[in-house]
């Protein structure tokens, strides 16, 4: 049996449904309508909602193989493969570098008009760029080693 709590013993249902009641006498001509519109609705709602599940099943990732070269190349054809792609990849260096040389020599050219020892500013920029790659080589070095000891 329900023992009434305190909050139940002021509930009275009684209540709400007389203010209910008398909403619905003066709602008008259209209440009948607007009623079985409103219920219809939510009973939809709650019909949709009632077969529909927070379960659901993961989704596999889908997994796309790239092949970018045929299985049954030769090793020749490997090599010409990196030995065309290094060509290329030192191609782009020599444009690379020259494209900046050319940046270089105008903006000395506007740091000059505008007042900056350049000759300076060029001279640390070599030494970090010295130092920056004097670091790269002793890491490929290194891995180099590493690669040696390992086989």
């Amino acid at each position: 049996m329900l023992r009434k709590t305190n909050y139940w013993k002021n509930v009275n249902p009684t209540g709400a449904l007389g203010d209910l009641i008398s909403v619905f006498r003066e709602a008008g001509p259209g209440r009948w309508r607007n009623s079985l519109i409103a219920g219809a609705l939510t009973f939809g709602v709650f019909s949709i909602m009632a077969t529909q599940s927070w379960k659901m099943e993961r989704k596999l990732p889908d997994v796309t193989y790239i092949n970018s070269w045929p299985a049954d190349r030769t090793e020749a054809e490997t090599r010409d493969f990196i030995i065309k792609n290094q060509q290329e990849k030192d191609d782009l260096q020599k444009r690379q570098a020259a494209a900046d040389a050319e940046a270089q020599k105008l903006w000395m050219a506007v740091g000059q008009a505008s007042g900056f020892d350049v000759k300076k500013m060029k001279a640390e920029a070599d030494a970090e760029k010295a130092k920056e790659k004097a670091k790269a080589a002793a890491e490929t070095k290194q891995t180099l080693e590493q690669v040696k000891i390992a086989e």
